[in-house]
């Protein structure tokens, strides 16, 4: 008997907290549109070419951070989609590819097979980290004043509808 009383506290407890937590930031994976949350573009990278990226240069564009590893079935489905709409919008929205998760020959590869995309090597995560990113395929996407209008995996619809709202 003791036992059934212990179970229904906890679902009491349980019940009762539902409806009151609360949440600075998405689930992994969830999709954010416009919440009004500011991206920190105060990190820095290495592209493919070796040379330093620095994030403050998104600053006042649309951007679209792509979080993607090289043995990521999704990922290499996705590649070409992300590449066609980083030439698309080139000049308009900047798309950045955030390789992590394996070897930095592993990221070079399969970055040189995906054009017009300003890639980054992340072996440490550091990039990955600064988004809060624990996932791949990951995006967040910033509009041009800076806000978050969506962290988590989108599909190629999602993903494109999206882009061209930004880049209007």
């Amino acid at each position: 008997m003791r036992w059934v009383l212990a179970i229904v506290a906890s679902l009491a407890l349980l019940l009762a907290a539902c409806g009151t937590q609360e949440s600075s930031s998405p689930a992994p994976g969830s999709e954010v549109i416009g919440t009004g949350k500011v991206a920190d573009l105060d990190f820095s990278g290495t592209t493919v070419d070796g040379s330093e990226f620095d994030g403050a240069s998104l600053k006042g564009k649309p951007a679209v951070l792509w979080f993607w590893a090289p043995w990521c079935p999704t990922c290499r489905a996705q590649s070409p989609f992300v590449s066609d709409l980083a030439e698309e919008y080139d000049g308009r929205v900047a798309v950045i590819g955030v390789g992590g998760l394996d070897s930095e020959s592993a990221i070079l590869d399969l970055a040189g097979q995906i054009p017009h995309v300003t890639h980054l090597v992340d072996i440490e995560g550091a990039v990955w980290q600064h988004f809060r990113v624990t996932a791949q395929s990951t995006f967040t996407v910033i509009d041009a004043d800076g806000e978050v209008m969506s962290e988590g995996y989108l599909d190629n619809e999602e993903l494109g509808d999206l882009v061209a709202r930004l880049a209007d």
